[in-house]
């Protein structure tokens, strides 16, 4: 068998293009003891992977030159030096931009197709999943009654944020780009209200939303909403900072909220995290959510796409705001 893959050829200026990778078919690899070979059956697109590209200190190393690009991927067991994995198993974990990944058994784990597809185990029951759960639960702090807003509200992680903050008995208004997420964001994950930040100044909007001002705000965006979001901050706030995708593809550029001593005003508190803190805690968040998809109080929303060789054009949806719901990938 040969392995395709998708490896950074160069470090890209703003949005990646095609020449930032190369595209390749390889010798299969072959597992050393302690390592399994996966084939890689979906891929989860995420807004972080821009980040990967870039050289500099951050919270996870860059992708190197050549490598092939990192993603977290589910699949099949083809092979396995590891006794806890046999041929046919199905798994998750970090499997790469590819059809065919080599991987030590420590950094996959089993999953139950019974219970949802690859897809859902890459979004809701992932990594997208994990990071909406912890970061409005244990940083959010999020309590019944409050009022809760999230930004990128028609994305893998904002989406579950607002079922999450609904199951939990809050009053949620996303804010999403244009009338067909909005329209998702309200009809089908059950937002009070959702702003288009495409039909003009968000703040506008957002203060006639939230009266009462913000409780917990769920920041998936940064730049100029993040500074709307924070004039209307209530007393004992709390700003859970997830991702800044306005800002990615133009680091130099990126700049903190002018308002921040509102924090001081009203006692509260900005607090970014990183969701792989909490990897002992995953199952904790898993059963929540599938208590959620089995009630049907949580919706999972899949844009699952086809053909590796389609890569470099389908990531670049997740910053120009093409894709609803979680991105995935099909080899």
């Amino acid at each position: 068998m040969n392995n395709r893959t998708v490896r950074l050829a160069k470090r890209p200026s703003g949005l990646p293009g095609p020449d930032t990778w190369t595209i390749a078919d390889e010798p299969a690899p072959a597992p050393a003891e302690g390592e399994v070979l996966v084939e890689v059956k979906a891929i989860s697109l995420d807004p972080a992977m821009r980040g990967w590209l870039d050289e500099g200190k951050s919270y996870i190393p860059p992708v190197g030159l050549g490598e092939v690009m990192r993603a977290s991927g589910a699949g099949v067991v083809l092979a396995s030096r590891d006794p806890r994995f046999a041929p046919g198993d199905a798994v998750m974990g970090g499997l790469g931009v590819q059809r065919l990944a080599c991987v030590r058994g420590r950094d996959i784990e089993p999953i139950d197709l019974s219970v949802a597809p690859f897809e859902r185990w890459l979004g809701v029951l992932g990594i997208a999943g994990m990071t909406a759960w912890f970061g409005l639960f244990d940083v959010g702090a999020v309590q019944p009654g409050e009022t809760v807003v999230v930004s990128a509200a028609a994305g893998a992680v904002g989406g579950l944020v607002v079922q999450l903050a609904r199951r939990h008995g809050c009053r949620v208004v996303g804010i999403a780009g244009g009338p067909g997420k909005c329209r998702l964001v309200t009809e089908r994950y059950g937002a009070d209200a959702c702003i288009d930040h495409r039909a003009g100044p968000v703040r506008p909007a957002l203060a006639a939303a939230v009266p009462g001002g913000i409780q917990v705000y769920f920041d998936n965006v940064g730049g100029e909403i993040l500074e709307a979001a924070m004039t209307l901050l209530a007393r004992r706030a709390r700003v859970v900072i997830c991702g800044a995708i306005s800002g990615y593809n133009d680091f130099a550029s990126i700049r903190g909220p002018r308002n921040y001593l509102n924090l001081l005003v009203q006692r509260a508190r900005m607090e970014g995290f990183v969701v792989f803190d909490y990897a002992a805690r995953y199952p904790e968040a898993r059963a929540g959510i599938a208590d959620g998809l089995a009630d049907g109080s949580i919706t999972a929303v899949e844009d699952v796409r086809d053909g590796l060789d389609r890569f470099p054009e389908v990531l670049t949806e997740l910053y120009t705001g093409g894709n609803f719901g979680k991105l995935v990938l099909r080899p």
